[in-house]
């Protein structure tokens, strides 16, 4: 044997027997002795399955999950980004197109954050602008034509024909139409409508083109005749000097309107829907419009109070009746309000509340006033119940129901209602009696309603509840019930609440 290989020889021998006397690996200290007051729960192993049978597993394709998308993170509304998962998009689509919230501002604010939250479209290559379009069209419906506008922004606007249609319906509306406009000449394909290729080639300043597009329009009647008409005033109005007014349209596109108000034949938006009230909303309209457009906006949520109150106070009221009484009301109001005058506030506040009533604005009302009116105890018994009650349709609900300012069954269970035990006071009504099941710690949901929410299909779930609250509004208190039932399963108790004192309050029981 070599030197080498004897040596090898030694030294892999002496190595086997180390590892003999050696302590085993698994030995180290930390591990036989671990270390005290660690922060948490330390895992040292993997979990261990207790059956040997395959575990289920669930796969989804990366390319499957759109980005969520909305104008209000998920955070601030406390909605799931996966809210909608689990659904059929067009059922979504249908629930969100028809689900009444009109006459209940608290089902208007839950609405808008369901439309506006940050979420993900169910899983689908084609799921996304169901989805996507359903929102849009709702808020436009409900006359939210800037977060239309900014929403389809987010998404792409230019993505498709559909997208490219709301955004230019929306900016439209805004008169923010040069970007669309913009979007449009540089991509024509994004609208075939000719009369769209015609005011935005206008706008953009290119009149020689656009004269030659409306040139072929009438060519290939590719346009009804009442639409060539105004394009044809809209183009050459020299031409038309002294003509007779043009018929006004029943059911106008945001388009058709503006194309109105080019010509100087401007359109009335009080009988249009809602969105067209925005277009009253700009300094082209005059003071009279723009409140009433705020009002309109206001009452169904699309606006907010204050917008509403600066338009209010912009200046002394030019006459009387109608509008002006309500604008010289709020006036007065907030006058003595500055003063701090109980006497005065406990005399205007009755007035004022009337005028917002004729209009339904007692929510938005409420909503300006009541921290201010928070601090204040009215002399007059029927002015001081009245301000408990304009708090308790407020956020400072709870503070309101701390104290009542008497002793009357009706108002007894209004604070009940708002500290969300109901079941402590006497009911006054059979309206009372369905919301205080509600609000029953073992309040019974429907159990179609309950299958939505083990399937994770929150969203869906609260749509649907939605529906049933409407229904019992209308008089069907087990719906009632079941509705609210519902919006406390899923955590909306404030929703619940608000909406159920708004209930009985305004309907007066």
């Amino acid at each position: 044997m070599s030197t080498r290989t004897a040596l090898l020889a030694l030294v892999v021998t002496t190595g086997m027997a180390q590892a003999q006397t050696q302590e085993p690996l698994s030995a180290i200290d930390w591990l036989t002795d671990p270390p005290q007051n660690l922060p948490g729960t330390v895992l040292l192993e993997p979990p261990v399955t207790q059956t040997g049978l395959q575990p289920d597993v669930h796969v989804t394709p990366l390319e499957a999950l759109s980005p969520p998308l909305g104008l209000v993170s998920s955070s601030v509304t406390g909605l799931p980004v996966d809210l909608w998962q689990g659904s059929d998009p067009a059922r979504l689509a249908e629930l969100i197109d028809r689900v009444p919230v009109r006459s209940n501002p608290a089902m208007q604010r839950l609405l808008f954050t369901l439309l506006l939250s940050e979420a993900r479209a169910p899983a689908g290559s084609d799921t996304q602008d169901t989805l996507l379009l359903a929102r849009l069209d709702r808020l436009m419906a409900l006359g939210a034509s800037d977060p239309v506008q900014s929403l389809v922004q987010l998404a792409g606007p230019t993505d498709s024909q559909d997208r490219f249609q709301r955004w230019f319906d929306a900016t439209l509306l805004t008169g923010d139409e040069d970007r669309s406009c913009t979007a449009l000449i540089a991509q024509p394909h994004l609208s075939r409508d000719y009369a769209a290729q015609i005011f935005c080639k206008a706008r953009r300043g290119d009149w020689g083109s656009a004269a030659l597009t409306l040139e072929a329009a009438h060519a290939l009647a590719e346009l009804p005749q009442d639409k060539l008409d105004l394009l044809d005033r809209f183009l050459s109005p020299e031409l038309y000097e002294g003509a007779a007014y043009l018929p006004q349209p029943d059911d106008p596109d945001p388009l058709t309107f503006r194309l109105f108000e080019a010509i100087g034949e401007r359109l009335p938006s009080a009988p249009l829907p809602y969105a067209f009230a925005n277009a009253d909303l700009r300094d082209v309209a005059g003071w009279k419009a723009q409140i009433e457009a705020a009002e309109r906006l206001t009452r169904i949520g699309a606006l907010t109070p204050n917008q509403l109150l600066g338009l209010y106070t912009e200046r002394s009221p030019a006459a009387s009746g109608a509008v002006w009484d309500r604008v010289a009301a709020v006036q007065r109001f907030e006058t003595a309000l500055n003063t701090g005058n109980p006497e005065a506030i406990a005399k205007t506040l009755p007035m004022v509340w009337q005028q917002m009533k004729k209009v339904g604005l007692e929510v938005p009302f409420a909503e300006l006033f009541a921290a201010r009116l928070s601090a204040q105890s009215l002399p007059v018994p029927k002015a001081e119940n009245l301000r408990w009650r304009i708090m308790l349709l407020s956020e400072y609900y709870e503070t309101a129901a701390l104290e009542t300012p008497d002793g009357s069954r009706q108002n007894q269970f209004l604070a009940a209602l708002a500290q969300g035990d109901p079941s402590r006071a006497t009911s006054p009504s059979p309206l009372a009696d369905a919301i205080s099941q509600g609000f029953a710690w073992a309040a019974p949901i429907p159990s179609d309603i309950n299958a939505l929410l083990e399937n994770g299909q929150l969203g869906e779930a609260i749509l649907e509840s939605m529906q049933l609250f409407a229904h019992g509004a209308r008089g069907n208190l087990v719906d009632l019930t079941a509705a609210i039932a519902a919006f406390r399963k899923v955590g909306l108790e404030d929703t619940a609440r608000r909406a159920a004192l708004q209930l009985m309050i305004l309907q007066g029981t």
